[in-house]
């Protein structure tokens, strides 16, 4: 997009337009050679019906079939979920592979670009340094709050420039007798405490404590799996080792994890502590065990320095979340053409959200190098998509009531636009739930379509840095991964420039290119992956993370 428009027509095969700013009934837009008056108000980001679209006919976007009207919808109708309805075509795995042909883009402009990161003795490299401490079970989350409490004050880890909510306002008025609506007028007073960062192991750049909800009382499969995201996160990058808590008795036994992790990195060298709190003879006992081999761990942690490393050497997680109808139009294709760049260097990407591929199912098939990956990947949309529809959230349901304010409103429609995060590279391998990246080029990953779920899961893959679009807004981030927001209008950006780190939304204003904005947002990562840059969500503590309940969410 060179220009300011107020229409677009993403694919020459659509019969639908997208509006990029807000436009009034009896206002005549016009594609080419054709025009169409509005028969309703459009908001910014919705579709406008390019011709007459009859009961029963497909409706187009990005090439493919997004939708079916359940209305007529004439020339200049407004989309909605009252005239049409969820429909994508059929999709198929052929006789044999698809012939893969591609050139990747700007290869000689980047084939000396490096960034600094922390190389590792199996030849990975991480953009950070990080220490994790683990429960294996959700019984020992309040023993892993006390640890983080502990630790993150004593070793000069704590947050910088936190703001603190003082409510002695709202209590003097409440005792002097205030009404509710006074109190809910009354202005709450933020102080922003100034807090060195000033830790004790300068090289290393974070301590992180996961906790989540997991590990027994649920399916035995569900604690299996999360042994092996758990082993993931141990072998990622950016990971220089981690303490283990486990009370003993839960289905996650610290042996399936070390099993796990023997299959993914047999030689793995990371200074790694597992500690069992019933083998130990008090809770006090238990604590301090942790935190002086923690302590121990931090030291030899310590003493890895970033070098320069080669772009080869990133693994790139593709993400998207509080997605709207601009996403699949800036943000998204931005992050495909960076993804493309860094493949074309010898790197890696995770394109995942496989409830959110549905209805380009046909493409990326055609995209896998081999045939047993596209075997691969149609058993496992197939498999996910039966058992989330017998549990009564098929695909179809995916988008959420933001999504459609906001112009997304079928799953297709949805899929078309974050599937562009995936580039146009060949797909080199499709993962399982917890399988690991070992190769250069474009994976599928098979997660759900819920942002931290996913985003979870690209770090228990082995992707060392995280983009993630947003269309509406989120705080997202992840304990042993950068995550960088990026959003795909500059409203946005401006709003909540809190949260979010780059503006796609230029691509929508008519100010850069795609390629412009890519080139820029890699610009942006490699000062990242080299420590240069903070990403909002680490400067606001944001480490999400949770496991995922396999088929109970989408």
């Amino acid at each position: 997009m060179e220009k300011k428009t107020n229409i677009l027509k993403i694919h020459p095969r659509d019969n639908v337009l997208v509006a990029l700013q807000n436009l009034s009934r009896g206002q005549t837009v016009s594609h080419e050679s054709t025009s169409v008056v509005l028969q309703q108000d459009v908001p910014a980001k919705h579709k406008i019906a390019l011709e007459d679209i009859a009961v029963g006919d497909p409706i187009y976007m990005y090439g493919v079939v997004v939708g079916s009207a359940i209305q007529r919808i004439p020339p200049g109708g407004l989309l909605s979920t009252e005239n049409i309805s969820h429909k994508v075509q059929a999709y198929s795995v052929p006789q044999k592979a698809v012939s893969q042909v591609w050139s990747p883009p700007l290869y000689e402009k980047y084939a000396s670009k490096t960034f600094m990161g922390y190389p590792r003795e199996d030849g990975k490299v991480g953009v950070e340094n990080n220490w994790l401490v683990i429960p294996m079970v959700f019984c020992q989350n309040r023993n892993i709050e006390a640890l983080k409490k502990t630790m993150l004050h004593g070793l000069g880890y704590e947050l910088q420039n936190q703001p603190h909510y003082v409510l002695e306002n709202l209590i003097s008025r409440y005792k002097a007798g205030a009404t509710e609506e006074e109190l809910l007028k009354e202005k709450i007073a933020k102080s922003s405490e100034e807090v060195a960062l000033n830790p004790l192991f300068p090289n290393v750049d974070g301590i992180y404590f996961l906790t989540h909800q997991g590990g027994c009382g649920g399916a035995t499969s569900d604690a299996v799996a999360l042994c092996h995201l758990l082993a993931g996160y141990i072998n990622n990058p950016n990971v220089a080792g981690a303490t283990v808590l486990s009370l003993g008795c839960e289905h996650a036994q610290i042996r399936i994890l070390k099993q796990a992790l023997s299959q993914m990195a047999p030689d793995l060298k990371k200074p790694l502590y597992f500690l069992e709190q019933q083998s130990s003879t008090s809770e006090t006992d238990f604590i301090e065990e942790c935190i002086k081999k923690t302590f121990v761990g931090l030291i030899k942690a310590n003493t890895i320095v970033r070098k320069p490393a080669p772009l080869s050497k990133l693994t790139i997680g593709l993400e998207c979340g509080g997605s709207d109808g601009f996403s699949g139009i800036s943000a998204n294709p931005v992050l495909g053409f960076l993804s493309d760049v860094v493949i074309g260097q010898g790197g890696a990407a995770i394109l995942s959200e496989f409830p959110e591929l549905n209805g380009v199912e046909q493409e990326l098939i055609n995209r896998c190098v081999s045939l047993e990956d596209a075997q691969k990947f149609e058993k496992l949309m197939h498999t996910y998509n039966t058992k989330a529809t017998a549990l009564g959230a098929g695909f179809d349901s995916n988008p959420s009531p933001g999504n459609i304010k906001d112009g997304l409103i079928t799953d297709a429609i949805k899929s078309a636009g974050a599937a562009k995060k995936g580039g146009s590279s060949p797909v080199v391998a499709v993962l399982d739930y917890t399988e690991q990246v070992v190769r250069p080029g474009l994976h599928l990953l098979c997660t759900p379509g819920n942002d931290v779920e996913s985003t979870t899961a690209l770090a228990g893959s082995g992707a060392n840095l995280i983009l993630f679009t947003t269309g509406l807004g989120t705080p997202t981030g992840n304990p042993a991964v950068p995550v960088v927001k990026v959003a795909s209008n500059t409203l946005l950006f401006d709003k909540m420039n809190d949260l979010i780190d780059f503006n796609a939304g230029t691509v929508i204003d008519g100010t850069t290119s795609i390629e412009q904005s890519g080139e820029a947002l890699l610009d942006y990562i490699v000062a990242v992956a080299s420590g240069s840059i903070g990403v909002k969500a680490r400067k606001l503590g944001q480490n999400d993370f949770i496991p995922w309940k396999r088929g109970l969410s989408l």
